[in-house]
């Protein structure tokens, strides 16, 4: 599969919002919180027009016993995928392009922290986030058939990253009250 990195696209978040409400309607009450991930998610920066979702569970068993609700929604469950803990699954549209990921992980996940931070890193840091997007438009040019190459690319980028990210992240938190508010003064 070609790789295709297209600029934002405003409606991914509405895309984003009604498959997660499909997939919640679904899954019911197993679910814990569905989060639009992944540069899609990010405003402002180009991207793979694929939606990524982060499905947080309460039970990954449960969510394996109800792996045909989501072949039924169209989705191919592809198990852990390299990444232990992880549900896979994946979604094409009648063309057989690739539309949708979703990663699933139990509430108390390091993953699901990580997938998060990252992604409001990128939102709350605009220069972070088109240096992202060039590097993603740079690799797709450079290996427009060959998703290794292309992941390892990012491969650096997004470990230095997240590691400022967990930094940003404790920084935002110190700067909240008990209620979760911002403090200031």
């Amino acid at each position: 599969m070609p790789i295709v990195v297209v600029p934002h696209d405003p409606d991914w978040l509405k895309q984003a919002a009604d498959e997660s409400a499909q997939i919640s309607a679904a899954l019911g009450d197993n679910i814990r919180a569905i989060h639009h991930i992944g540069s899609t998610a990010i405003p402002e920066i180009f991207a793979k027009p694929i939606l990524d979702l982060l499905l947080v569970v309460n039970s990954i068993t449960t969510l394996d016993q109800d792996t045909q609700i989501m072949e039924g929604l169209g989705y191919e469950a592809k198990g852990e995928y390299g990444i232990p803990g992880r549900r896979y699954f994946r979604k094409s549209n009648e063309k057989g392009t690739r539309t949708h990921h979703v990663h699933s992980f139990e509430n108390d996940s390091e993953q699901v922290h990580r997938h998060l931070i990252f992604r409001d890193y990128m939102i709350g840091n605009p220069d972070a986030a088109k240096a992202y997007g060039k590097l993603k438009v740079e690799l797709a040019s450079a290996h427009p058939d060959d998703i290794e190459a292309y992941m390892d690319g990012k491969d650096l980028f997004i470990k230095e990253h997240l590691a400022l990210a967990e930094v940003w992240s404790a920084n935002q938190i110190r700067s909240m009250d008990p209620a979760g508010n911002p403090a200031f003064g």
